[in-house]
């Protein structure tokens, strides 16, 4: 295999196991949202435990899809799939609604105003690059 042809799998590999870290750190944060203990809960600001109190558990749906996605999405780019690019997207349809339905639903506006955007902001920034990257890499025939 030549040094050009070797470069893109390079690229995946360290794309993918970024990829697969941040997304795994989405689904920890997942499950230990929905094991909050209570005791947990009330030692929480009042402000953020408005938020969390606040959050219907339907949106809980949308959370699972995003971040659960996201960590298939970087397996399957590690495993050289074209159904990264199709998984990545879902993943990045469900952050979005995720976000907006939290701050329609929770008091998260209110509290948080616009500087509350960034983190969300950098979330669907890191999902928007890794749908690309997927994509680039299903046309330039990396991804089978």
């Amino acid at each position: 295999m030549s040094t050009s042809s070797s470069r893109p799998l390079r690229r995946l590999r360290v794309v993918g196991v970024l990829a697969l870290i941040w997304n795994l750190i989405g689904v920890a944060a997942f499950v230990m949202q929905l094991a909050l203990p209570a005791e947990a809960l009330q030692a929480m600001p009042p402000e953020r435990r408005a938020i969390y109190e606040a959050t219907p558990a339907w949106l809980y749906l949308f959370y699972a899809l995003a971040t659960f996605g996201g960590a298939l999405g970087a397996a399957a780019l590690l495993l050289r799939r074209r159904w990264a690019a199709p998984v990545f997207a879902i993943a990045l349809a469900a952050l979005l609604l995720q976000i907006v339905a939290g701050y329609a639903t929770t008091p998260a506006w209110a509290i948080g105003g616009l500087a509350s955007l960034g983190f969300p902001v950098l979330l669907v920034g890191v999902a928007a690059a890794l749908l690309v990257f997927a994509q680039r890499m299903a046309a330039r025939g990396v991804l089978r």
